[in-house]
Parts: C-alpha cells; sequence; structure tokens
C-alpha cells in the first residue's frame, strides 16, 4: 500500500482552473433590482450633469406639449412682406424666406421631432428587449436565428435604410399628412434600429442567467419565465436604458436628416429638418443666417439634452463609475 502523502520539499499538484470569459458589458448583479435602483438614483442625485440634462429636457417637453402657451403666432402664416425679415418686437427669431415667424415654428416644431424620437426609442426598445431576452435565455436555435438577423439588420447603416424605406414609401404613400408623415418615419427608423438594443440585451442575459441568485429561484421552483421576468430582465435593464437614452437622441437627429434631405416628413409638417433644408439658401449666400442658427440651435440642444441624460444614466448604473 502505497502512500500518496507529498515529501516534504513536494508540492501538491493543484489542477488550474479555467474561468469562461465574462462579455465587455457590467451589469450590476451583487444587489436585487430594488436596490440596484435605489442605488442608481442616490448617484444621480449627486449628478450636476443629470440635473443640468433633466431640466433641459422639461423646457423641451413644456415647448412639445404646450407650445401655444408660448406663441400664439401661426406657423403656417406666410407674409412674402416679411421676407427674410430681421428680428423685431413679436417676432424676436425674424422671418424666413418665405414669410414665416421663425420663433413660431422654432416652437411647433419641436412637437413632430420629439414625438418621432420618443416613439421610435419606445418600439425600438421593446422590439430589442424581446428578441435579445429570448435569444440569450433560451438559446439554441432560437438565439441563432435572432442574432443572424440582427446582423444582417446591423450591417445595413440606419439611416441608408431609411432612405431607401421612405423613398419607396412615397412612391406607394405620398400625400401622407401630418401624422402619417410622422408614423412612416417612425417605421422606418424602428424597422432597422432595433439590433442594437438586441444585442446589449442578449449578452446582458447571457451574463445573468448562470448566476447564484437565478440558480436558487430554480431551485426554489421558479419556472422559466418566472425567472425571466422577474430575476433576470429586471437586472438586464440598465444597459438598455443606457443605449436606449442616447439612442433616443440619435434618432431625432435621424428624422432631421432625413426631412432635410426631403424624404423625411412632408413640406407641410413643421418641424425643424424642414425648416433647416429651407434655410440652404441662407447657407450658401451666407446672409440671414439667423433662419438658419435657430431651428438648428433647437435641435442640437435637445440633442445634447438627451446624450448627458445618457452619460449620467450609464455612470448611475455601472457599478464600476460609482466606485
Amino acid at each position: 500500500m502505497h502512500n500518496h502523502t507529498p515529501r516534504q520539499g513536494q508540492e501538491r499538484f493543484v489542477a488550474p482552473t479555467v474561468s469562461s470569459e465574462l462579455p465587455a458589458l457590467h451589469v450590476d448583479t451583487s444587489h436585487p433590482p430594488e436596490n440596484q435602483w435605489k442605488q442608481a438614483w442616490k448617484a444621480l442625485r449627486q449628478n450636476w450633469i443629470f440635473w443640468f440634462s433633466a431640466s433641459l429636457l422639461v423646457i423641451i417637453l413644456f415647448v412639445v406639449l404646450f407650445p401655444n402657451l408660448l406663441t400664439s403666432v401661426d406657423p403656417r402664416t406666410a407674409d412674402l412682406s416679411n421676407s427674410l425679415g430681421k428680428p423685431q418686437a413679436g417676432h424676436i427669431f425674424g422671418f424666413d424666406r418665405q414669410g414665416y415667424d421663425v420663433f413660431s415654428r422654432t416652437i411647433h416644431g419641436a412637437r413632430a421631432s420629439v414625438i418621432i424620437g420618443f416613439l421610435t426609442t419606445i418600439i425600438v426598445t421593446i422590439i430589442g428587449l424581446f428578441t435579445g431576452a429570448m435569444a440569450g435565455f433560451f438559446g439554441g436555435w432560437l438565439d441563432t436565428i435572432v442574432s443572424r438577423g440582427a446582423d444582417i439588420f446591423f450591417a445595413i447603416p440606419l439611416l441608408l435604410a431609411a432612405i431607401v424605406g421612405l423613398s419607396a414609401l412615397n412612391n406607394v404613400w405620398p400625400d401622407r399628412g401630418y401624422w402619417g408623415g410622422v408614423f412612416a418615419v417612425i417605421i422606418a427608423l424602428a424597422v432597422f434600429g432595433w439590433p442594437q438594443i438586441t444585442r446589449i440585451a442578449r449578452g446582458a442575459v447571457l451574463e445573468i442567467k448562470h448566476l447564484e441568485f437565478v440558480d436558487a429561484a430554480r431551485s426554489l421552483g421558479a419556472s422559466k419565465w418566472r425567472n425571466l421576468f422577474t430575476h433576470i430582465i429586471p437586472n438586464a435593464l440598465p444597459p438598455v436604458i443606457v443605449t436606449a437614452t442616447v439612442s433616443l437622441g440619435v434618432y431625432i437627429v435621424a428624422e432631421a436628416t432625413l426631412s432635410f434631405l426631403g424624404i423625411g416628413l412632408p413640406p407641410s409638417v413643421v418641424s425643424w429638418g424642414n425648416d433647416i433644408a429651407a434655410a440652404q439658401p441662407q447657407v450658401r449666400s451666407g446672409d440671414n443666417l439667423h433662419v438658419l442658427f435657430f431651428p438648428a440651435g433647437a435641435l442640437a440642444i435637445t440633442v445634447l439634452s438627451f446624450m448627458l441624460l445618457g452619460d449620467a444614466v450609464r455612470d448611475a448604473l455601472d457599478p464600476k463609475a460609482r466606485k
């Protein structure tokens, strides 16, 4: 009988452990979801960028909901005698080439741009979160189909795809009106905008579904669906929310770009993109740039507000950023 106790001076051989490489995505899973949200809110309250961006967004939301409280001038009333008129009393932003009041159009133009940004973000987030969670949780053939489909859509630039889609739609449905034009742009952006959220949701679910608290819930009798909706998705939401917040500003810019190119919202719809497009002659001549400055400035401030809010939310929800 041999004694396998190591002799003095010899070291016991220990097999090296193999650790799987986690995705490069930080999800705070050390606390229950409710504690995680409390910590995030505490971090947000201490961040001046959050309060600054939130204040700007409250003002923008007020403009979107109550434009008539800020101006009584009809943005569709033109007077060619005021063409390219300078700012004056009662018309603080002056007039554009057609004699429209620039201040009134800047105020009323916020509605279409912000509505498109919000609704597109909501639709894209719902589609991306659902498909990504299903693919990451169940895996197998479902994961393969969703991942390859997302790769195909992700390979097509969002703006290029929207241009092609709206160009085809303009031939079929040329007279869409206000809401028809708004929903056409939303659909064009949402159809090609979901893959990014899908990828992020899938990666978060893959990281979370094998953690101890999920295994504990499973051992206590929780079904797959209960585990998914009660434990996994709430913990996978932070990176999705950060991406959605930043994407909102991207979709507002995309709408303005499509309208600037003449294939987004119809010219009859008051929007920042249409007004920027109408100011092209002033850009070339270099005169009366106030026609361009105010709608472009409103667009820039709105997009900047959402970008700053996204940065603040990311810092609050990322556990490494709080340390």
